[in-house]
């Protein structure tokens, strides 16, 4: 959602800066995300009932890392501006920024079937030779695709899956 992206965008780079790519602030962040997305906590904001500092004493009490001053201070700023929906939006471009702060892109691996430490490191060297550049992998387990993987790096996609192989017989054999 463009709109969304446009809303989170002055956030996340104000956030980025304050954080400065921080460890501890960017886990804090990813599990607020999490915890907004929830809609009953977006349904509980936007009740006109409801005071700024009681949205932020449940999140404060559902999130487990406790935030620095900072970004305390952003996710007050953030619920203060009605923004909580967008804040995963805020997140995924904090990630992104810290990401060319350090020279990787994040790839997601679908796999078929659980892929075990060793089979992770060997796919992660040849993934970053196909792609050129380093990648932090993230493997989510995708059944339909019968055996290999798909991987996705921002817009390209490597797929090697069984399914899209068949698929690609299948439409050889129609034409």
């Amino acid at each position: 959602m463009a709109e969304l992206a446009t809303i989170a965008r002055p956030y996340a780079e104000a956030f980025f800066k304050v954080s400065q790519g921080d460890a501890a602030d960017m886990s804090w962040l990813e599990e607020a995300a999490a915890v907004s997305a929830s809609p009953e906590l977006l349904a509980l904001a936007e009740n006109p009932r409801i005071q700024d500092d009681q949205v932020l004493s449940v999140m404060n009490g559902v999130i487990k890392a406790k935030p620095s001053a900072a970004a305390a201070n952003f996710l007050q700023a953030v619920v203060e501006n009605g923004r909580l929906a967008a804040l995963p939006e805020m997140a995924s471009q904090v990630r992104a920024l810290v990401n060319t702060k350090q020279g990787v892109d994040d790839a997601t691996v679908y796999s078929a079937f659980e892929l075990d430490d060793a089979a992770k490191a060997d796919l992660k060297v040849v993934l970053e030779k196909r792609f050129g550049r380093s990648l932090k992998l993230t493997v989510a387990l995708a059944p339909e695709l019968i055996g290999g993987v798909r991987v996705v790096v921002g817009d390209e996609v490597f797929d090697t899956s069984i399914k899209a192989r068949l698929e690609q017989m299948k439409s050889t054999l129609m034409a």
